[in-house]
């Protein structure tokens, strides 16, 4: 498994890097990132559901046979594309820390570290909850409804173009995500718990896809792809924190303080973001949504976007 990790191709970060290439628009560019985020959340609840039909239908083996040939087309279809070979990065100044010198980036990071925790988490407060309320079909519409939640958020924000900058909007997203994990401890019967689990999910994506605004406003110039890889490995990370901590807190006190776990996460998180704010609202970069001359270096002198007064 951790050789499979390490040689996972960094698509996600490049992906997000290559939206400016194919979407010229800046405000097309900001509702791929919210689609980008909703087919994120989309994934992780259908490809559980996809590996449990190969099984199944075949077997373990069969299903992993799958999953990795799926896993190499994709990879194939991104690298080979136009775009992705057409790309060249911006001039970059050399540093031992890469992206990391920015001070904003690693504010982000850190609030995103506790979003991944509340993810994580409510995967496996969900499973005591399940097995008391119905078994596996009761988790698997509980993790449907995440994945819906996610879908109809960014949908809505992605549909739309909003005004102010991307930090301020960030910390409002990440208190009604917080806010809105907190009903679960309430754990009703298992059709009130699906549509709860659905509002929970409801402000996933837009929080994810306002974060990528702000990785591109904050990332040192040359950066860009380095930057969304960071934010990718930080949420990843959380996400297997949070999984690990539900744990025996769910042991030690039953499904109700698992769920506990992603409110105190989410709201962690926008403590993180409020403690950092004018660290937030000093940008690296002139808010250039990955720049034009990231994209192509002959394209350097044309007029850049900035994410600063719409995202």
């Amino acid at each position: 498994m951790a050789a499979a990790g390490l040689f996972t191709p960094p698509l996600e970060g490049g992906l997000r890097a290559l939206w400016p290439s194919v979407l010229r628009r800046e405000e097309q560019v900001h509702t791929a990132y919210a689609m980008d985020a909703v087919a994120q959340e989309v994934m992780f609840t259908v490809g559980p559901l996809l590996v449990t039909l190969c099984v199944s239908l075949w077997s373990e083996r069969a299903a992993l046979l799958v999953l990795n040939a799926v896993g190499v087309l994709g990879a194939l279809s991104v690298v080979l594309s136009p775009p992705s070979r057409a790309w060249r990065s911006a001039p970059r100044e050399a540093h031992w820390l890469g992206a990391l010198r920015s001070p904003g980036l690693l504010a982000l990071l850190a609030a995103f570290l506790f979003v991944g925790i509340a993810l994580g988490s409510i995967t496996v407060a969900s499973v005591p909850y399940a097995d008391e309320h119905g078994g596996d079909a009761v988790y698997g519409w509980l993790m449907a409804a995440l994945g819906l939640g996610a879908l109809i958020g960014g949908t809505v924000y992605g549909a739309r173009s909003w005004s102010g900058a991307p930090e301020r909007r960030l910390r409002v997203l990440v208190a009604l995500l917080a806010v809105c994990y907190l009903p679960l401890m309430l754990m009703p019967g298992p059709v009130a718990m699906v549509l709860l689990s659905l509002v929970s999910g409801v402000f996933l994506a837009p929080c994810i896809a306002c974060a990528f605004i702000i990785v591109d406003r904050h990332a040192p110039s040359g950066t860009v792809t380095e930057a969304f890889s960071w934010l990718v490995t930080t949420f990843t990370v959380g996400a297997s924190v949070g999984t690990g901590l539900a744990g025996p807190v769910v042991q030690a006190g039953g499904p109700l303080w698992g769920y506990a776990v992603p409110g105190a996460a989410g709201a962690v998180s926008l403590l993180v973001l409020l403690a950092t704010g004018r660290v937030l609202a000093a940008p690296a970069r002139s808010g250039v949504v990955a720049a034009s001359s990231e994209n192509d270096p002959n394209r350097a002198a044309e007029p850049r976007f900035s994410s600063g007064d719409r995202a």
